[in-house]
């Protein structure tokens, strides 16, 4: 595996943590919480782009 691609260890307890959070939500509060994260991560796209663009 690439090493870039790996996670740190803090990385790795966070997704831990958010594992075990998410467990018990009910089929309609996963997929709201997954519209919200692919929603932000495109937000965090934007951003990046504009930074470079900027650069």
């Amino acid at each position: 595996m690439d090493m870039s691609a790996s996670l740190t260890l803090e990385q790795k307890f966070k997704l831990q943590v958010l594992k075990d959070q998410v467990k018990d939500l009910s089929r309609e509060q996963a997929q709201d919480y997954l519209i919200e994260v692919f929603r932000q991560m495109m937000v965090k796209d934007n951003v990046m782009k504009q930074l470079f663009k900027n650069a």
